[in-house]
Formats: structure tokens, C-alpha cells, sequence
């Protein structure tokens, strides 16, 4: 079946966290089947924490679930990581996808603040329901790809939800371009060397902190 690892709470898998437990508590219950808590815990990530990938942090923390509820707001890697929190406590496996993708449709402000159009450790979730891994991604809110233009990503349990290739006028939209495979924990030490490694203006090597602060606070407002 699957490594009992996918089941622990760890320091980014922090589900025993009171936050993470409440927000469990009002979206599922006991009677509801694992599918049935699993798309109702994806709804839950994807709409209730505003999507913003200028709140990275190298701060260990900053991946955790908790810190994903107490911020209100995060990427996609914490997004993933809560969904995984909450299905962990409810006794459904979870994994770490990473991945390398391009964004054709990004905004003209995050290409500039990043200097690219490819992202580096795009987070995704697997989870382990009725006997198959399914992908799930909660990171775009619905609020968010109605201003973008594109359909939200829809969770049935059943089959993989990543990132449309193309969006409602169909332009490519995201491209994976490399897999990094799964992962039991958060690979911090991996994903940060990764980001600096790719994104080097934003990071300094020495105290591996994000450098441009005003940055970190701008909210993502997409193209029209």
C-alpha cells in the first residue's frame, strides 16, 4: 500500500497544530467517506487561503501548515503542504510533489521580480484514496483565476488535477518542464538551494533570505 510515513505529522506537516485541527473540523465529518473528505479539504486550501508567491521565505516555518492558516495567504508549495496536513489527520496519505513549470500567462510584475517565466519547485500534493495515488492542486484560488481569466482547478478524487495547459481562450497557460518527483516531508534544504540557485538576485546566499522586502509584500495582481 503506501509507507506509513505519508500518514506522520512532521515539522511542515504540523497537524496537530490547533489551527489545522479546527479548520478540519468545520469542512469534514466523521460519516464522510476519504474521497468525499479530500475534495472537501482541496476547496477548503484552495479558496480559503489567497494565493500570493511573493510571500516565499527561506525561513523553515514559512512551508509549514500552520504558518500557510496563520498567514492567511501563501504559494503553492504551503497550499500543498496544508492539504496534505489536513488529510494526514484524517488518516488519508500524503505526499510532496515538486515540479518546474512555465507560466505563459504570468503577470508582467512577478516575470520582473523573479526575471523568468519559469518557476522552480511548483508544489503539488499527492494523495492515496481508494487504493491510487491522485494529484491534486489547490494553489490558484477561485477569485484569483476569475481575474486571470481561467477556470479554477476542480478536485473529484479520482483524477489528477494539475494545472491547465491551456486556458478559456485557448493559450497555453502552464508547462511542466521538469519533475522532481515525491516526497514524504518538505525537502527544505533542496527547494531553497533551488530557488537561489535560480532566482539569485532574490536570495542572499550567505543568510538565505529573501532581499527585496517590498517585493515580499506586494500583492499578485495578474494581467488583464
Amino acid at each position: 500500500m503506501t509507507s506509513q510515513n505519508y500518514l506522520s505529522e512532521t515539522e511542515f506537516f504540523d497537524f496537530q497544530h490547533p489551527l489545522v485541527q479546527q479548520l478540519s473540523a468545520r469542512t469534514v465529518t466523521p460519516e464522510m467517506s476519504d474521497k468525499q473528505k479530500a475534495i472537501a479539504l482541496y476547496y477548503a486550501v484552495r479558496d480559503g487561503i489567497r494565493y500570493n508567491p511573493y510571500v516565499f521565505s527561506a525561513e523553515s516555518k514559512s512551508l509549514s501548515a500552520s504558518h500557510c492558516l496563520e498567514a492567511g495567504q501563501s504559494y503553492c508549495i504551503p497550499k500543498a503542504v496544508l492539504l496534505g496536513a489536513l488529510c494526514r489527520f484524517n488518516g488519508i496519505p500524503a505526499r510532496l510533489g515538486l515540479a518546474d513549470v512555465k507560466n505563459h500567462l504570468s503577470s508582467e510584475a512577478l516575470v520582473k521580480w523573479l526575471r523568468s517565466d519559469v518557476f522552480v519547485m511548483h508544489g503539488y500534493i499527492e494523495l492515496y484514496i481508494d487504493g491510487q495515488w491522485v494529484k491534486a492542486t489547490p494553489a490558484f484560488d477561485a477569485k484569483l483565476c476569475e481575474r486571470m481569466g481561467v477556470e479554477p482547478l476542480e478536485f473529484d478524487g479520482e483524477q489528477d488535477s494539475i494545472f491547465h495547459e491551456f486556458n478559456g481562450e485557448g493559450h497555453r497557460h502552464m508547462e511542466y518542464l521538469a519533475d522532481h518527483g515525491q516526497f514524504d516531508d518538505v525537502p527544505f534544504d533542496f527547494i531553497v538551494d533551488s530557488v537561489m540557485q535560480a532566482y539569485p538576485h532574490l536570495i542572499s546566499a550567505d543568510k538565505r533570505e529573501v532581499t527585496d522586502q517590498q517585493s515580499k509584500d506586494t500583492v499578485f495582481e495578474p494581467n488583464a
